[in-house]
């Protein structure tokens, strides 16, 4: 099945890296966390990619157009000029990449992707969120209720401890604990091809138009992921994922 990853924001809360690289790009250990994601829909044989681009695209399509040559072991033979593979790395992923404007809105990337995806269901995800989701769920959620779209909803851990008050007396008191009701927009979608015509153009922003009128019509189901998820918004949360995976990245 086919992936859109939105990958063209100007990513202004990490400032402290995005002066010089998309967001995308950020490395967690030695990888972009845009190749994370990748991993993760690999993972459950969907390899079809489609990056929608904006902002510093050059700095992403050289990471692709570079990738194999940079990750392989080669020869250079200097008279002939000739390049001999030794080992290549064993990616079969197809990478489709498309620069949908510098100032376009998150509807109107997925809008422009339209001609490329066609008559098909696809899936979508933001370039800078991880997760431990288990697609093949996912999608047999979707096919299962048989609606327009399915947001993946999730739970993120509260930043700071929460306290239970009774009056000034504190009942009880949790540090940094799962949020209980407080879900929230995860991303990786599962659309189907209509869902498209529901963006008006590159001013539109897929969490409000689109999406809320999708669930204005009963359109717009949840697929609850209870699992690990973290997105990467500040300096402080790109610290956070690079301690996880030094400790055995728990998204793959």
């Amino acid at each position: 099945m086919k992936v859109i990853l939105l990958a063209g924001g100007l990513g202004t809360r990490i400032s402290e890296y995005t002066e010089h690289l998309p967001k995308p790009m950020i490395r967690i250990g030695d990888k972009p966390i845009l190749f994370h994601i990748m991993q993760i829909y690999a993972r459950f044989g969907h390899k079809d990619f489609y990056v929608a681009l904006g902002y510093k695209a050059e700095v992403i399509k050289e990471y692709f157009l570079n990738y194999r040559v940079l990750n392989a072991d080669f020869s250079v033979d200097f008279s002939t000029g000739v390049v001999n593979p030794i080992q290549e790395p064993p990616i079969d992923w197809c990478v489709t990449l498309v620069h949908t404007g510098d100032e376009t809105m998150t509807g109107g990337r997925v809008r422009r992707m339209k001609n490329f995806i066609g008559n098909e269901t696809s899936m979508i995800t933001y370039g800078d969120g991880l997760a431990d989701i288990n697609v093949d769920d996912l999608l047999s959620f979707h096919r299962n209720h048989g609606k327009l779209v399915t947001m993946t909803s999730v739970r993120p851990a509260a930043r700071f401890g929460e306290l239970y008050l009774d009056g000034p007396v504190v009942k009880s008191f949790q540090e940094k604990p799962q949020l209980q009701d407080g879900w929230i927009n995860g991303g990786f979608f599962v659309v189907e091809p209509d869902f498209f015509d529901l963006i008006e153009g590159d001013h539109t922003l897929l969490e409000r138009e689109p999406i809320e009128y999708a669930a204005s019509i009963g359109q717009l189901m949840a697929y609850r992921h209870e699992g690990f998820w973290q997105c990467m918004d500040t300096k402080r949360e790109h610290s956070l994922l690079e301690s996880l995976y030094s400790k055995g990245a728990p998204w793959l």
